[in-house]
């Protein structure tokens, strides 16, 4: 077998093996991500900003210290990941020249493990939709068909490892962003429970507690293993998820045992779902029955008109301090060609209301994760749904900058199954088990969702659904397989 096909057929660790044990030589790895990024990233334009050579010279030091992951390549997002020396625009004109000068925790543990940042990956304006296109780095396309979305906002990390550029990548979540590019682009995506990883030290929570940090991956163990890496507290955090009953990775080919299964196929926000989700939920159930599991139909009953006035004023309200923090640190106001319209457009709505319609709807948010956490509660292991409401949008439809009517309906069909779990807090994963007869053969992915804390089962369970049902074998287009 060639080095790029070795490179190609293994996972992270697979890939820290070989390295570890001399099988292959320490920068071997991050030089076969940097060959297939220059063939492949100009059709996709998944990494804005390449740091190759000195990812090759930090792989001899990083394989040496023996980490889980020593010498595996690795993209961090272009959004709230600060790394040393590498720019972070946040996906917008306004921080075009922005630096960081440290690391942020999550990347002090993940250069820990071992990984070696060898960029980033494109993220839309400050990850407001669901699309990875940005009017400072353009449109990040879908390896499986290059006329659709990659999914957003970590759809640039989606991209770069559906296509074959790294095993995984880093990526965050505040209403879907794991999720939603996972499905779009037929990978694993795991949303951990709020506060698993650490935003030290440049923030304590992520828009009101909504957001988190992990991963995209090709497998089910990569993801668990780099779940162990970086999770935990760090002192000054505001709160800390429950603590694991056991390392995450070792939860991998552990027996989920019989699960009771709530099934439901109505996006929580009211949106229209399109048949072929509704497939893909419905075959995914009917595989968990045949492994033993109980499936019965059931959901939480939310109000989804008052959940998402609550959650636009909260997003809209963080996006406005960045913008005014932003302006402090330049020491002008931003000019009108650095935002996107549609940012614009969030960023006015905090500023028709007041302090006091905040706190309602923190306390909105806050009200409804009670609700959640009470469905549970009732017995329910598991909540099956389909990721998505619909299949992944023709590009254009999503981006910020578009003004049509278009906008607001897909994004609402977009975030219809997965905001709900960034609201309550409860951990949520993408598991790549369906792709269509048309739309060009576009995955689509089903969520699942478990009780708070509930990493482990999850990993049980689409550990389990990986075995019955392999993934890896499906290889998109454009992608390194398709060039080798």
């Amino acid at each position: 077998m060639s080095l790029r096909d070795t490179y190609l057929e293994s996972d992270g660790l697979e890939l820290a093996r070989l390295l570890r044990s001399g099988e292959l030589a320490p920068a071997e790895a991050v030089e076969c991500a940097a060959a297939i990024a220059s063939e492949l990233n100009g059709s996709l334009n998944a990494i804005v900003y390449s740091d190759f050579e000195r990812a090759v010279e930090a792989a001899p030091e990083a394989v040496a210290a023996g980490g889980p992951f020593a010498g595996v390549p690795y993209l961090l997002k272009d959004l709230y990941a600060a790394a040393d020396g590498l720019p972070m625009t946040n996906g917008s004109r306004l921080f075009a020249s922005n630096v960081p000068d440290h690391d942020s925790e999550m990347v002090r543990r993940s250069r820990r493990a071992g990984l070696v940042i060898a960029g980033r990956s494109a993220s839309p304006e400050f990850g407001l939709t669901t699309s990875t296109e940005s009017a400072i780095f353009g449109q990040t396309r879908n390896p499986w068909n290059l006329e659709h979305i990659a999914g957003g906002s970590s759809g640039g990390a989606a991209a770069a490892v559906a296509a074959g550029i790294v095993p995984a990548a880093h990526a965050s979540d505040g209403g879907g962003s794991i999720r939603i590019p996972a499905s779009c682009c037929g990978l694993f995506g795991l949303k951990p429970s709020r506060a698993r990883v650490s935003l030290a030290p440049d923030a304590g929570e992520g828009w009101a507690g909504l957001s988190i940090q992990h991963c995209v991956s090709r497998t089910v163990r990569d993801s668990a293993a780099l779940l162990d890496a970086v999770a935990g507290p760090v002192a000054g955090d505001p709160y800390a998820a429950p603590a694991p009953e056991r390392p995450f990775l070792e939860e991998v080919g552990r027996e989920p045992g019989r699960l009771r299964i709530a099934l439901t196929t109505r996006a929580f926000n009211g949106s229209e779902v399109h048949p072929s989700c509704v497939a893909a939920a419905e075959k995914t159930a009917r595989l968990c029955l045949e492994l033993g599991h109980e499936v019965e139909e059931a959901a939480p009953e939310i109000d989804a008109v008052a959940l998402g006035n609550a959650t636009r004023l909260i997003v809209a309200a963080n996006i406005r301090a960045t913008v005014a923090e932003r302006s402090e640190a330049l020491g002008r106001e931003p000019r009108e060609d650095e935002l996107e319209p549609m940012t614009w457009a969030m960023a006015s709505v905090a500023e028709d209301h007041d302090v006091a319609d905040y706190v309602r709807a923190t306390r909105t948010v806050h009200a409804v994760g009670r609700q959640v956490a009470a469905f549970f509660s009732d017995g329910y292991d598991v909540l099956l749904s389909p990721t998505m409401a619909a299949p992944p949008e023709k590009l254009g439809v999503l981006s910020l900058s578009n003004r049509g009517d278009d906008y607001l309906p897909a994004l609402l069909q977009t975030i219809g199954f997965t905001q709900l779990m960034n609201v309550s807090g409860n951990p949520a994963a993408s598991v790549p088990l369906y792709w269509t007869d048309s739309y060009g053969g576009l995955p689509i992915g089903v969520q699942f969702a478990a009780p708070m804390g509930g990493e482990g089962q999850l990993l049980r369970l689409s550990s389990q659904l990986e075995g019955a049902r392999p993934w890896a074998f499906r290889k998109p287009p454009c992608s390194a397989w398709s060039e080798s």
